[in-house]
């Protein structure tokens, strides 16, 4: 039977911090660990895009589950990416992270080999039923080339599948009309499917996700600031419009530093950079560095987050 997961709030997909030889840094990891879950976030989510999943072995992955697993210790949920290209090597992962403790599994479509909608229902169900675990789905077409369309969601939530979503797609019109679908709070009201949670993964629009209904946020940003995200949900549940967008407004400015490594950075490695360089600039990570082919954020940006972090009270 699978397991029931009650995951809701701020949930930061957690970075991963390397030592100068490349190898998982784990006392860095315990730091930010204890940093998010003093900070008051509602969960943790392992072996995202922000933690640089993909670019780590099996070995290294069961490091990260292993050493955040013991930090946490239970005091909120913990959910692990399984990512991969195969259905049968995401499984793998996926036995690997519940054999670890983990409390959910968090599954994209297969990269690489472009699924089709049933396909990637197929996969759902593969991981499923080989792990007896809830599963979120992760909708993240630029990363796997399919975007999970409506009706696959319903499809996924009516058969049970999945107990979650998280919407990186980038398309703010679906994950709303979702929201509506479902009830308007993360639970079915008008459809005969089951409930599920509605994530949002845009740092930006967090306080009006929450305001129309959505059940969290899984924001990298939350790595460097948890207590700001957690106070604009916090407001934003209480239906504080005014209080969730002053602090909506001063992390939108906090996350311009994203933008400052273009185009000598790739997107994603801008935005993870630029979060670990923050890291590390707090006194949380020892390094900076993303695995390869990732550049690193260029000395003069790193410099410019020194100065933006300060003016954000950030640094002590």
């Amino acid at each position: 039977m699978t397991k029931t997961l009650d995951l809701r709030g701020i949930v930061p997909p957690v970075a991963t911090p390397y030592k100068a030889d490349d190898t998982v840094d784990t006392a860095a990891l315990r730091r930010l660990v204890r940093h998010l879950i003093d900070g008051g976030v509602h969960g943790l989510f392992l072996l995202g895009s922000t933690s640089e999943c993909v670019l780590l072995d099996a070995a290294q992955r069961r490091v990260v589950l292993d050493t955040a697993l013991d930090e946490a210790a239970g005091r909120v949920p913990v959910v692990a990416g399984v990512m991969d290209a195969a259905t049968d090597v995401c499984l793998a992962h996926a036995r690997a992270a519940r054999d670890a403790g983990v409390d959910g599994l968090v599954v994209t479509a297969p990269y690489y080999t472009r699924t089709n909608q049933t396909e990637t229902i197929d996969h759902f169900r593969y991981l499923r039923d080989g792990t007896g675990l809830p599963l979120v789905a992760y909708d993240i077409p630029v990363c796997v080339n399919l975007k999970l369309a409506r009706d696959t969601v319903h499809t996924l939530a009516r058969e049970g599948l999945i107990c979650a979503l998280k919407d990186s797609s980038g398309d703010d019109g679906n994950f709303r009309m979702l929201v509506r679908d479902f009830g308007g709070d993360g639970r079915a009201a008008t459809t005969a499917e089951g409930g599920i949670a509605l994530f949002t993964g845009s740092e930006i629009v967090a306080d009006s996700a929450i305001l129309a209904g959505a059940t969290g946020v899984v924001p990298g940003l939350a790595n460097v600031d948890p207590r700001g995200y957690v106070r604009l949900y916090e407001a934003a549940l209480r239906g504080d419009v005014a209080a969730a967008r002053r602090e909506q407004d001063r992390l939108i400015d906090l996350f311009q530093m994203v933008f400052w490594s273009a185009p000598a950075l790739s997107a994603g490695a801008a935005g993870v950079g630029s979060f670990k360089v923050s890291l590390k600039l707090m006194g949380l990570f020892e390094h900076s560095q993303m695995r390869r082919p990732n550049r690193p954020v260029p000395e003069d940006v790193q410099q410019r987050i020194r100065a933006h972090l300060q003016r954000h009270g950030l640094l002590g």
